[in-house]
């Protein structure tokens, strides 16, 4: 005879499993070594990465002109397809315009190389009559650079190849990705929803629009700011008769995004070839200052008067991000950087445990570490200091 079962009707109770509490020492670790996996994916996947990147930042600033269309009684697909004409219509009458710009830049090289070898000349008898250096020879200089070039050759043409391959495959992918992306916006959005519970989705929905419209215009002013600083830009360089003002003016804007390193570069080329050209030392200073007067305006009144209010990137951070692009995609990912950095902070503005690391990518605020006088007054250097940055 089997003996009794006891508790048959004792209510049972889930065993949950005991918590495993790791290590400080195994945490980071383990984060460290997914931050790691994770750049070298980010690295490996770049051809399909980049477009994708490309394709997201365009959709969300085509993405309010589609909505516009659509209000005005288009369906999705001619409203995308309108946008997507447009952009490539835009997109071919910068390239028209810069490629003139540059064919007529490269007719006049061979004008530039030989007053640049006058002035090679000059400096090197300067340089011998003052110090004692010897010349060196144009020739062996010749020489040497068409041995560097021979030795490179293989490697040059390959770059060049699959280089040129590569943007043709970028360009036929991204209006592919923006016409998904902007068709199937809705899908997209009710996907993110299936990863939180029902009762949360409003908040979700409300962070995610915030975050589309922070992003929408902080993309929107930076390229404003662009836009504005190239006018500027091309009025100076034209009041002072300098060739090729437009390319220039709009070469320069475009590397202003970068903090105190790209003046430098923007106002470097201008300058050396205004003084090629003209032979006059103060008519390329005063190329520099230009860009200069320009750089400082965009600075303290027409960056903050348009981005300010939105999301703002303090230069240490914008330096980092386009070190760090330049580093894991070239070129494509210093153009990225800036953008990226910037959807990075508003997403940890909207991340309460992630919120200090926006505000760490976020401009410097005036703090209690200031220096100041006696009479806990600021000093003479920092009333200079605020009269001009206010």
């Amino acid at each position: 005879m089997l003996p009794p079962r006891q508790n048959q009707h004792m209510p049972q109770h889930p065993i949950t499993p005991p918590a495993v509490k790791l290590s400080p020492v195994v945490h980071y670790s383990l984060l460290l070594l997914g931050m790691v996996l994770l750049v070298y994916t980010l690295h490996e996947l770049d051809d399909i990465l980049l477009p994708l990147a490309f394709a997201g930042l365009l959709s969300l600033l085509l993405l309010p002109l589609c909505r516009r269309f659509e209000r005005w009684g288009l369906p999705r697909v001619l409203a995308i397809v309108v946008c997507l004409l447009l952009m490539v219509a835009l997109l071919t009458g910068l390239v028209w315009v810069f490629g003139a710009q540059i064919m007529g830049f490269k007719k006049e090289l061979p004008i530039l190389q030989e007053k640049m070898s006058q002035y090679f000349d000059q400096v090197q008898q300067f340089m011998s009559s003052r110090f004692g250096i010897e010349p060196t020879s144009k020739d062996e200089l010749i020489d040497e650079s068409l041995k560097s070039m021979k030795k490179g050759a293989g490697g040059y043409l390959g770059t060049t190849i699959s280089t040129t391959t590569g943007i043709l495959s970028v360009a036929t992918l991204i209006p592919i990705y923006i016409f998904c992306f902007l068709l199937y916006r809705d899908h997209m959005r009710q996907f993110m929803f299936r990863f939180v519970s029902p009762d949360k989705r409003t908040t979700v929905l409300h962070t995610v629009d915030n975050i589309q419209t922070v992003v929408q215009a902080y993309i929107t002013g930076l390229l404003t700011v662009i836009a504005i600083v190239a006018v500027l830009n091309a009025i100076g360089l034209l009041l002072l008769g300098v060739k090729y003002a437009i390319f220039f003016a709009v070469f320069a804007s475009v590397l202003a995004i970068i903090p105190y390193i790209g003046i430098i570069i923007g106002a470097t080329l201008p300058a050396i070839i205004t003084l090629v050209e003209t032979g006059d030392p103060v008519k390329a200073a005063l190329v520099v200052l230009v860009f200069l007067i320009v750089q400082f305006l965009e600075g303290n009144f027409i960056t903050p008067m348009i981005t300010g209010s939105k999301v703002s990137i303090n230069p240490m951070a914008a330096i980092i991000a386009l070190i760090l692009g330049g580093e894991l995609w070239g070129t494509p990912g210093m153009i990225l950087s800036i953008p990226l950095v910037a959807i990075l902070k508003v997403v940890f503005d909207a991340y309460k445990p992630l919120e200090p690391f926006g505000f760490l990518l976020g401009d410097v605020a005036e703090g209690d570490d200031k220096v100041e006088g006696k009479n806990g007054e600021p000093s003479f250097w920092g009333k200079i200091w605020h009269r001009v940055t206010r």
